[in-house]
């Protein structure tokens, strides 16, 4: 019997977008909330690398979309960001779901960076990204990840620095490990599971970006 794979939509005319609540980073936007799901969809198994890596069972055949909430999306969710909190992610967190969101959300780093690091400087032009080479995809990715952090009300660190980046990255970790009864993280805006599903979706969309504009031989 298959597994629902819980989901919530954010309606805009121009884009719609469609997130896995239990699963961060697994969020699609397309035109349509069915082009949306059909990406989802076509995307499990990519996602199933990260969640395997982060130590979860993870068949991508085995699910059955279920829409559990929907909103009306704002102006991040029609530019094609899943921008906004869902009911669902003010549920709370337990110690142990902390520690698997914040391994996702890990897991989501590192293989964004093993496809960078395997990936050609210089990617094919198209509409995914414009014209951005490999080495300004990962400088956008780690100065978001400053972004987010403060977004977390988490202070210091220079992304731009190998030491400062992890150290943004593993004070990111050490927030969303712990249990929570989800307020938003330091009295801001995101609560933990939310702000796992952003931090989690940014890296994810520009991997899968980086692979999808990869010269194939």
């Amino acid at each position: 019997m298959s597994k629902p794979l819980r989901v919530f939509v954010e309606e805009t005319p121009r884009k719609v977008f469609v997130s896995a609540l239990d699963w961060p980073g697994l969020a699609r936007g397309a035109k349509t909330e069915d082009l949306a799901v059909e990406s989802l969809v076509a995307h499990l198994p990519r996602y199933a690398k990260v969640a395997r890596k982060a130590g979860e069972r993870f068949d991508p055949h085995d699910f059955d979309i279920e829409v559990v909430s929907r909103t009306t999306g704002d102006a991040g969710s029609a530019y094609g960001i899943p921008s906004l909190v869902a009911p669902e992610d003010r549920d709370a967190v337990d110690a142990r779901e902390a520690k698997r969101l914040a391994a996702i959300v890990e897991a989501s780093w590192d293989v964004f960076h093993a496809t960078a690091d395997k990936a050609p400087e210089s990617l094919r032009k198209g509409p995914r990204g414009g014209g951005r080479d490999r080495s300004k995809i990962v400088e956008h990715v780690t100065g978001a990840d400053g972004g987010y952090a403060r977004s977390m009300g988490i202070k210091g660190g220079d992304p731009e620095t190998a030491d400062g980046l992890a150290a943004i990255r593993a004070a990111v970790l050490e927030v969303l490990g712990v249990k929570s009864d989800s307020s938003p993280i330091a009295d801001k805006k995101w609560p933990p599971r939310y702000a796992a599903r952003r931090v989690a979706w940014h890296a994810l969309d520009h991997a899968w970006e980086i692979e999808d504009r990869t010269e194939r031989d």
